[in-house]
């Protein structure tokens, strides 16, 4: 039996970190009255966290762990969000009733020891 590199074991444990972040997110925001629609959603050239409505609002959740929520905010640049707008077209082209939703972008941030932090509209896409 071989060893696994340490790269291999620091990539698995940074996945489960963020797959418990992004649970954490959705649980705030049902609680929040949302309705999660889709959890990691995959689209040519981009992916979204957390794509959860609220009555005629969709938002478009980017989730970041991280120490403070300066950091997680700051952990989203202008390339990310790119490639989250481009998967939220793909996605949004995709509802029947695509041409009623108000689309949003917002960010979670799961800091340590805190309750999850929703920031609404952290950034404003094309929409």
């Amino acid at each position: 039996m071989t060893a696994r590199p340490a790269s291999d074991e620091k990539r698995r444990r940074s996945e489960a970190r963020g797959h418990r972040g992004e649970w954490l997110a959705a649980m705030a925001l049902r609680l929040k009255g949302y309705r999660i629609l889709a959890r990691r959603y995959r689209a040519p050239g981009g992916e979204i966290d957390i794509i959860a409505r609220r009555g005629d609002l969709v938002a478009i959740v980017e989730v970041k762990a991280r120490k403070t929520l300066l950091a997680a905010m700051d952990a989203v640049g202008p390339f990310a969000e790119r490639r989250i707008e481009a998967a939220a077209d793909h996605w949004l082209v995709r509802q029947p009733d695509y041409a009623k939703l108000s689309l949003r972008f917002d960010l979670v941030a799961v800091l340590p020891r805190r309750w999850p932090v929703h920031v609404p509209d952290a950034w404003r896409g094309r929409h």
